[in-house]
């Protein structure tokens, strides 16, 4: 079996024996890395650190694969909604919109409320005017059921 030390230099092609015996002289692991190669390549190296390193940037990339994930936030209106209660709604989408999410708007109606969705549809372009400067329409409003639906993205940073 051919040996390779920690800090990467060759012993050469040694019996198992030898090689477990060097491991040992030095208080290290012998690893088998490669058992398909002829001779079969094994390492001395400390394996409780090597796993412990290669578990700390496996954690470091789906860290940073998390930071680049949209997310779709919902915002919940119904048509007759008083002004305090529609700005505090238009705070949050104006933050979900500033860090980077997608906000879906829904408006939800109730009994005869499905006669007047015109009131629905202009408080969605009122939403849509007042958060103008940090997000465009990704979804047009459309009915499902009754629920109005409209999904507005933020602007691309330029």
């Amino acid at each position: 079996m051919r040996v390779v030390l920690e800090d990467g230099t060759a012993l050469g092609v040694i019996t198992i024996e030898e090689a477990l015996r060097a491991a040992r002289e030095k208080g290290l692991d012998l690893v088998e890395v490669a058992p398909q190669a002829k001779p079969p390549v094994c390492r001395v190296m400390d394996y409780s650190k090597y796993k412990f390193e290669k578990n700390k940037k496996e954690k470091e990339a789906r860290k940073k694969q998390r930071q680049h994930q949209i997310d779709i936030k919902e915002i919940k209106f119904r048509p007759k909604i008083e002004e305090h209660d529609y700005n505090v709604k238009l705070k949050h989408i104006r933050r979900f919109l500033t860090d980077g999410d997608k906000v879906k708007i829904v408006i939800r109606y109730r009994g005869r409320e499905m006669m007047f969705q015109n009131a629905g549809t202009e408080l969605l372009n009122k939403v849509l005017a007042d958060v103008e400067d940090l997000g465009v329409m990704e979804k047009k409003p459309e009915v499902l059921g009754k629920q109005q639906i409209m999904v507005i993205a933020p602007k691309a940073k330029a």
